[in-house]
């Protein structure tokens, strides 16, 4: 893992920021500290139909989760002039006061693809998530990792031949890597499974 400091000037989108993080450096991460104060402060709560919106001298307690090259997935707890706490997922909108320092991991290409082989195979009758990985590829790793994350239960398909490859695209028709399918019907690849974790889609498979 190599750690990469950030440094947030005064009006920056703390959620923005750390997404365009993920796009330019083209790696997957996870948030390591945070030190900083917010003017402005958008987090869905448990629950709630709409996000919570605070403003103010706002400190910043925590922040973690993880983010990828598509979507971010951040939890954020707050103090507010009266020293009470608030929290939940971290919503754009959310602006940084004076300043703020984030310490990120970001996960090598290494780490990425060995992490396919290293995955732990769910065969639990509740999952409702196949996914189909070829060792070695990068985005097939991305959606372990992100799967892992969530603690979404799913059964992975490890396509190392030939024989296992034509089999799986009689059933899809897609040649790429991987390919995700949901309660037994193709989803897609790692776009479609990237945008479903953006909508919300993963968590309600857990």
């Amino acid at each position: 893992m190599r750690s990469l400091p950030l440094k947030l000037p005064p009006g920056s989108d703390l959620r923005s920021f750390i997404e365009k993080v993920g796009r330019e450096e083209m790696s997957s991460g996870f948030v390591l500290g945070v030190v900083g104060n917010l003017s402005r402060a958008a987090f869905q709560c448990p629950g709630k139909p709409q996000p919570t919106v605070l403003e103010g001298n706002l400190e910043i307690i925590t922040l973690n989760g993880m983010f990828t090259p598509e979507a971010v997935h951040l939890h954020l707890s707050l103090s507010d002039g009266d020293c009470q706490v608030w929290g939940g997922h971290l919503e754009p909108g959310t602006l940084v006061l004076k300043g703020a320092d984030v310490l990120v991991g970001l996960l090598d290409d290494e780490l990425e693809q060995s992490s396919v082989a290293s995955s732990s195979i769910s065969t639990s009758s509740t999952s409702r998530i196949e996914i189909a990985v070829l060792p070695g590829c990068p985005w097939s790793a991305r959606a372990l990792r992100i799967l892992r994350a969530l603690s979404v239960p799913h059964t992975v398909l490890e396509i190392d031949n030939e024989s296992n490859f034509q089999e799986l695209k009689k059933r899809s028709d897609l040649s790429t890597f991987p390919q995700i399918f949901v309660d037994g019907a193709l989803l897609g690849g790692y776009d479609s499974f990237a945008e479903l974790h953006r909508s919300g889609g993963l968590e309600a498979l857990r």
